[in-house]
C-alpha cells in the first residue's frame, strides 16, 4: 500500500494558543458553604460538544451563595428553560470572563430589574448585556444563589473562565484556579486497533479489534494477552479511558493522552481550552461511533481531516502506525488527568498482511462524499441530504436506504417511509439540508416536521418546514429520518387542588409536558395580568414565584402552552392567597 491516506496525509505539529496563563491568586472560590466536590470536569467528551466548564457539587441542595471570583462587572444575564438556565456572566478586570450556570436566583436588585424587563417585553426568556457602569462587582461580593435550572440533572454550579476578547474557555483545574482533591490516576479501560486504507482517495476503516487491559500496579496497565497485537500495514489505536476523583463516584474526562512507538513520541492530545466554534470537533477528536455507546472517553490516537491542530501538541504522520509484515515495534500510551496523575500501558505489536479489503466494504450503491466540497446523497427523488463543504469531519462513502416504519410514537402520525441518507455514526460539524417528499394533508402542512429514530428505537423531533410537497430541515441530525406530524397538545396539570389556599406557599407550580415535539412557548396570567414564569423541562414543571404578600382572596390563573407541532393547550383554575 504505497498510496498515502487522505485522512492521514501528512505530519502535523501544533501547540495550543493558550494566551497568557491564568494566575490562581487572582480568583476566589465561586460558591460558599460547600464541600468542594465535583461532578464533571473541563473538556469532557460528550456527543456533539466538549464540556465547557466544571460542575461543582452543591451538597445536593439549591441556594448556596455565589460570589464574584474577582473584581469586574455583570456583563450578561440569560434566562432560558434549557442550556445554562439562569446564568450570569462577569467580565473581570484581569482580562477574563467568569460564567455561572444553572442558578436558582440572582441577587435581589438584579432579580427586580429582570422581573420588570420580562414584564415589559412579555417574555419568559431573556438574554441581556450590560456595560461596566450598571452592576460593578468586587471580589467576594454576592451575585446570586446556586440552583438546578436549565438542562441540569441535579443541583450544582456550572463554572467557566473565558478569555474575554476571544471567549476561549480555559481549563481552570489544570491551570490551578480550582484545586480538587485528587491523587487517583486515570483508568485505562480498553485499547482498540483499526486498520485503514483508501478507495478513490476516501478513507475506509476496518472493524475495530478490542483488547482488554488489567492494572498491574498503581497507574500501570498491561494487555490481558501476552502475544503481540497484530497490526496491518497502516492503522491507528484508540484509547478508551476514564478518571476518578477522591470523595465522589462520578467519572471524569482526561487532560492528556500521549503515544510513543519504540520510544519516539508520535501523538499527543491535550485539553487546555477551546473556542466555541471548535466545541463540536469533539466528535473528530473522539472515535465518535464508539463514544456514543460508551460511558468512558474514547479518544482516537490519530488526527482526522476535520480535527483541528490546536488539540494536538505532537502529531507524526497524523497518528498512523505503520508496520511491514513481520516487523515488531513497541507502543506506549500514557494518560494524564488535569491534577497531574498518570497511567500508562505498554505492549508489543507485530505487522501482518492487510486484512482490509476496501472494495468489499463499498458497493455500487455507495456514494462518495468528500469533506472539502459540497456533496449530496439521495434516495431517488424521494429524499436527499445536501452537505456543504467542511460539514463532514471526514470524507466517506454513504449508502442511502429506504426503510419502513417499524414502530410509531404516541400521538405522532408518520407520513413517509424512513430514510437513512447518512448513518447515525456520521457527525456533522455544520448543518446539512435534508429534504423528504411526502403527501401531507392540508390541515397538517404548517406543522409537519422530520423525526429521527434514536438508538433505543424511539423517535425524537428534528424540525423543519413543509413547502412544495416536501419537508425541508437544516440540521446536524443523521440516521433514520421520516416526515411526521405531532397530533397531541401539551399537557398542563396544576400541582395544587382547585381553589387551594396558597397563602403560606412561596410559589405556584404546575406540571407542563409534551408527548413529542417539545414546548416552544408558554404564558401565564394571574387575574388577567401577564406574569413571568420559569419552566424546568428536566423536572417537567412550570413555576411562578410570588412577589407580593398574601391578600387572602381568590385569584384566577390561566396558562397557555404551544408545542413545536403547533398544538396548543390551555388551563384555567383558581387559588386563594
Amino acid at each position: 500500500m504505497r498510496r498515502i491516506l487522505t485522512m492521514f496525509l501528512s505530519a502535523a505539529f501544533a501547540s495550543p494558543a493558550l494566551g497568557q496563563a491564568l494566575n490562581p491568586a487572582d480568583y476566589v472560590y465561586p460558591v460558599e458553604d460547600v464541600a468542594r466536590l465535583y461532578s464533571a470536569n473541563f473538556g469532557e467528551m460528550r456527543p456533539g460538544h466538549f464540556h465547557a466548564g466544571i460542575d461543582i457539587k452543591t451538597d445536593g441542595v439549591e441556594g448556596k451563595p455565589l460570589v464574584a471570583v474577582a473584581d469586574g462587572y455583570v456583563s450578561r444575564i440569560s434566562i432560558a428553560p434549557g442550556g445554562y438556565g439562569r446564568a450570569i456572566y462577569l467580565t473581570l478586570n484581569n482580562g477574563t470572563t467568569a460564567v455561572y450556570g444553572h442558578l436558582q436566583h440572582f441577587r435581589d436588585d438584579i432579580e427586580e430589574y429582570l422581573r420588570d424587563e420580562r414584564i415589559r417585553q412579555r417574555r419568559n426568556s431573556l438574554d441581556l448585556s450590560f456595560g461596566p457602569e450598571q452592576w460593578p462587582v468586587k471580589q467576594g461580593e454576592r451575585i446570586g444563589w446556586s440552583g438546578n435550572s436549565g438542562s441540569s440533572f441535579g443541583p450544582h454550579l456550572h463554572f467557566e473562565i473565558r478569555d474575554t476578547p476571544t471567549q476561549r474557555v480555559r481549563n481552570v483545574v489544570h491551570e490551578g484556579v480550582i484545586r480538587p482533591t485528587d491523587n487517583l490516576p486515570p483508568r485505562i479501560m480498553r485499547i482498540h486497533y483499526v486498520e485503514v486504507d483508501t478507495l478513490q482517495g476516501i478513507p475506509v476503516h476496518g472493524p475495530a479489534t478490542s483488547y482488554g487491559v488489567v492494572r498491574s500496579a498503581d497507574g500501570r496497565y498491561r494487555l490481558t494477552r501476552e502475544e503481540p497485537v497484530e497490526v496491518g500495514p497502516c492503522g491507528y489505536f484508540i484509547a478508551e479511558v476514564t478518571d476518578r476523583r477522591n470523595g465522589v463516584g462520578n467519572t471524569f474526562g482526561v487532560w492528556r493522552v500521549a503515544a510513543e512507538i519504540d520510544g519516539e513520541p508520535y501523538f499527543e492530545y491535550r485539553m487546555d481550552g477551546f473556542t466555541f466554534d471548535l466545541s463540536r470537533c469533539c466528535d473528530a477528536v473522539s472515535c465518535y461511533p464508539m463514544q456514543c455507546r460508551s460511558r468512558n472517553e474514547v479518544i482516537r490516537l490519530a488526527q482526522m481531516e476535520g480535527a483541528p491542530d490546536c488539540f494536538y501538541t505532537v502529531m507524526r504522520e497524523r497518528g498512523v502506525v505503520r508496520a511491514a509484515e513481520g516487523e515488531r515495534h513497541r507502543i506506549r500510551i500514557e494518560v494524564e488527568d488535569d491534577c497531574g496523575n498518570r497511567s500508562q500501558v505498554e505492549f508489543a505489536i507485530r505487522g501482518t498482511r492487510s486484512a482490509l479489503q476496501p472494495e468489499s466494504l463499498v458497493d455500487t450503491l455507495c456514494v462518495p462524499l468528500r469533506s472539502d466540497r459540497a456533496s449530496f446523497a439521495a434516495c431517488g427523488d424521494e429524499a436527499i441530504v445536501r452537505i456543504p463543504a467542511g460539514a463532514l469531519f471526514e470524507s466517506q462513502f454513504a449508502r442511502p436506504q429506504r426503510r419502513e416504519v417499524s414502530a410509531e410514537a404516541r400521538g405522532v402520525m408518520f407520513l413517509s417511509p424512513v430514510y437513512r441518507l447518512l448513518t447515525p455514526e456520521t457527525s456533522l460539524r455544520t448543518p446539512a439540508v435534508v429534504t423528504i417528499r411526502a403527501r401531507v394533508p392540508r390541515e397538517h402542512q404548517l406543522h409537519a416536521m422530520l423525526a429521527v429514530r434514536s438508538r433505543n428505537g424511539g423517535w425524537s423531533p428534528v424540525g423543519g418546514t413543509y413547502n412544495n410537497g416536501a419537508v425541508h430541515a437544516v440540521t446536524r441530525t443523521t440516521g433514520d429520518l421520516a416526515v411526521v406530524v405531532d397530533t397531541l397538545p401539551p399537557t398542563i396539570r396544576p400541582l395544587f387542588t382547585e381553589g387551594a389556599d396558597l397563602s403560606k406557599a412561596s410559589s405556584i407550580r404546575l406540571r407542563l409536558a409534551d408527548n413529542f415535539a417539545g414546548i416552544t412557548a408558554w404564558s401565564m396570567t394571574i387575574d388577567g395580568e401577564w406574569v413571568p414564569s420559569e419552566r424546568y423541562p428536566m423536572r417537567g414543571t412550570l413555576v411562578y414565584e410570588f412577589t407580593t404578600p398574601p391578600q387572602h382572596r381568590r385569584h384566577t390563573i390561566r396558562v397557555t402552552a404551544r408545542d413545536a407541532g403547533g398544538n396548543i393547550a390551555r388551563y384555567e383554575g383558581s387559588f386563594v392567597r
